[in-house]
C-alpha cells in the first residue's frame, strides 16, 4: 500500500457533539482548507470569526422538513463519492457543478444517549440520524479520496497527517478511518434496531445486531495467546464497564469478567437491608455473607473458603470503609469493588500499588430486563437476563416439616447466591454465610460433596470440631433429578432444602426428606448458569 496523499481542500464538518470543534477548524483553515457546515455547527464555526459556507449554498437547497434534509443531495454527495482519477466522474463534477468534498466530519444524533435518559418515543425517533450516516458511508466507502472522522478523538491525527504531508492525508489513515465510521454506523443502528425491538416487545427479530465501544485494548485474553479488548454497550447497567478505577494494574480479560461475576451477585443484596460481600475466583463465588457491617460480612465470606480466595475478587454493596479495607489488605486480592469508598479506606488500598480498586457508583438492579450473548460456532444465542429475584419469589413447603424462621431465612440467601454460581450448582448456607459451594459439576451428586468436602477443609483450617455444614441449609440450583443429591446433602449435615422442583422424581425426592425429618421448600425456578 502506498502512501497515495490526497490533499484536503473542502471539508464538511456537521457535529451534534462540538468537543474540540473550533480548534480543528481553525487548523483546518490554517491549511487553507475551505470549511462547509449546516445548522448549529455553521453558527459555531462563523462565532469563532472563521468563514464558513452554509450546505445551504452547495446545494443551492434550504434546510427543511425540521433539519430532516439538509445533506441528502448530489452536490453532497457527489463531492464525498467522485473518484478522482476517473474521467467520467470528473466530467459529471464539472458537468453538473459538484465540488469534491476532500474531509468529512460527522458525529451523529445522540440516539444513544437520548434514549439512555429516559426519553419519549418521539424524541428518541428524532434523534436517529439520517443525513450523517449517509454521508458517513459514502465517505468511508470513497476512502481512497476522502478522509471521514466521526469522533473528536481522531482530530488530533488528522492534523498531524496535514502537517507531516503538505496539506494531505495518507491512505493508511484513510483506511483506519473508513474502518472505524463503518463500525460507528453499525454500532449505532444496533443501538437502533435493539431499542425498537425491546418497544415493540420483540423477543427474537430476523436480525439481531449488537455495537460497542472500545474501553480499552487488553494485554492478552484468558490465556496469553489470545487477542483481547474490552468495548462498552449502550446498555448503562453500573458494574465494571462504569466503574472508575482509583488505583492498581491495568485490568486483565479474566479480572474484568470476575469482577462483573462479583458485582452482578453483591446486586442481589439490597444495601438498605444488609450489609453484604461477595469473594469471585475464576468466576464462580468462592464466599458470600452478609453481615452487620462489611468487616464482618467479609469474615464471614472469606472462612468459606479461604485458599480460593487468595488472588480473588472482592465485591462489597456498601460504601467500602477503612476497617474493611484493613481485613482486606491482609491476604493477596486482584480487585474490590464497591459502590464508593471512604477517603480513609482509598488511603489504605494505595498502600498496595497493584490491588485494583473500583467505584461503580451505585448497584446493578437485579430485576432489570436486558440481553446476553454467548457466541457459538457460526452464531450467537441471544436470551434475556435471569432477573428472578428471591424476594419475588414464592417458597412453597412440599415436605411434613416446614422449615424455621431461622432455616427460611438462610435458604432464601442460599438460592440467591445460587443463581450466581455455575451449574450444577450446590450451596451450603448458615447464619446468612455460604460454609460450601459446589459449582460447575456434570452431576449435582459430586456437587454436593465437592462443596461438603471443601467445608471440611474449611473447618480444618478454622480449627473447628465439625465443618459448619452440620445444621446448615442447601440451595441446589436445578431440581433434584433423583434422591442422591439430596441425601449427600443430608449426609453433609443440612436440615432444609430449597430447589425449583419439577422433576419426575419428585415425589421421590419429597419422601427421602420426609423419612429424614427434612425440610424441604420449592421455588419453581431454576438458575442455570452455564
Amino acid at each position: 500500500m502506498t502512501d497515495h496523499p490526497r490533499r484536503v481542500t473542502r471539508a464538511l464538518l456537521s457535529v451534534s457533539d462540538k468537543t474540540g470543534l473550533i480548534e480543528f477548524a481553525k487548523a483546518l483553515a490554517a491549511h487553507d482548507v475551505e470549511l462547509v457546515s449546516t445548522g448549529g455547527t455553521a453558527k459555531a464555526i462563523a462565532a469563532a470569526g472563521l468563514k464558513v459556507k452554509d450546505v445551504s449554498d452547495l446545494t443551492g437547497f434550504p434546510e427543511m422538513m425540521d433539519g430532516r434534509v439538509k445533506t441528502l443531495h448530489p452536490k453532497v454527495h457527489g463531492g464525498l463519492l467522485a473518484i478522482r482519477d476517473n474521467k467520467e466522474h470528473a466530467d459529471a463534477m464539472k458537468a453538473h457543478g459538484i465540488a469534491p468534498i476532500d474531509l468529512l466530519v460527522v458525529n451523529l444524533y445522540p440516539f444513544e444517549a437520548t434514549v439512555d435518559k429516559g426519553a419519549g418515543f418521539e424524541d428518541c425517533i428524532e434523534n436517529i440520524d439520517i443525513g450523517g450516516p449517509a454521508m458517513i458511508r459514502a465517505a468511508a466507502k470513497n476512502h481512497d479520496d476522502v478522509a471521514v472522522v466521526v469522533e473528536a478523538d481522531d482530530y488530533k491525527a488528522v492534523l498531524d497527517e496535514l502537517a507531516a504531508n503538505n496539506g494531505a492525508t495518507t491512505l493508511k489513515l484513510r483506511r483506519r478511518l473508513a474502518a472505524k465510521a463503518y463500525a460507528r454506523t453499525g454500532a449505532y443502528d444496533a443501538a437502533i434496531s435493539n431499542w425498537f425491538n425491546r418497544q415493540l416487545e420483540i423477543d427474537a427479530p430476523d436480525f439481531r445486531a449488537f455495537g460497542g465501544r472500545l474501553i480499552q485494548s487488553l494485554r492478552y485474553g484468558e490465556n496469553p495467546h489470545q487477542t483481547a479488548a474490552f468495548y462498552a454497550t449502550p446498555d448503562k447497567r453500573p458494574g465494571v464497564s462504569t466503574a472508575r478505577q482509583l488505583q492498581g494494574k491495568e485490568l486483565s480479560y479474566n479480572n474484568i469478567n470476575d469482577t462483573d461475576a462479583a458485582y452482578e451477585c453483591i446486586g442481589e443484596f439490597d444495601t438498605k437491608r444488609t450489609a453484604a460481600c461477595v469473594i469471585v475466583k475464576h468466576a464462580n463465588p468462592c464466599g458470600v455473607a452478609e453481615g452487620s457491617n462489611l468487616v464482618d460480612a467479609y469474615r464471614k465470606a472469606l472462612a468459606c473458603d479461604s485458599t480460593s480466595a487468595f488472588g480473588g475478587i472482592i465485591a462489597m454493596n456498601r460504601a467500602l470503609d477503612a476497617d474493611t479495607a484493613r481485613e482486606i489488605t491482609k491476604i493477596f486480592t486482584e480487585v474490590i469493588i464497591a459502590p464508593d469508598a471512604s477517603e480513609e479506606a482509598i488511603a489504605i488500598i494505595g498502600g498496595k500499588k497493584n490491588l485494583r480498586l473500583l467505584l461503580a457508583g451505585s448497584l446493578p438492579d437485579p430485576r432489570a430486563p436486558g440481553l446476553t450473548a454467548k457466541t457459538v460456532a457460526g452464531g450467537l444465542l441471544v436470551q434475556s437476563r435471569d432477573n428472578a429475584v428471591v424476594d419475588d419469589m414464592t417458597f412453597k413447603v412440599v415436605t411434613k416439616r416446614a422449615p424455621s424462621d431461622a432455616e427460611m431465612r438462610d435458604l432464601k440467601f442460599a438460592f440467591r447466591v445460587a443463581k450466581h454460581v455455575k451449574s450444577n450448582t450446590i450451596i451450603y448456607a448458615k447464619d446468612l454465610a455460604t460454609v460450601g459451594i459446589g459449582a460447575g459439576q456434570m452431576s449435582r451428586v459430586d456437587s454436593a460433596r465437592i462443596a461438603a468436602r471443601k467445608a471440611q477443609d474449611a473447618a480444618n483450617e478454622l480449627k473447628l470440631a465439625e465443618p459448619l455444614t452440620k445444621g446448615s441449609v442447601v440451595a441446589s440450583d436445578a431440581f433434584f433429578p433423583f434422591a442422591d443429591g439430596m441425601l449427600a446433602c443430608i449426609e453433609a449435615g443440612a436440615t432444609a432444602v430449597v430447589q425449583p422442583g419439577g422433576s419426575m422424581r419428585d415425589d421421590e425426592v419429597i419422601k427421602a426428606a420426609d423419612e429424614h425429618g427434612i425440610a424441604m421448600v420449592f421455588t419453581g425456578t431454576r438458575h442455570f448458569r452455564h
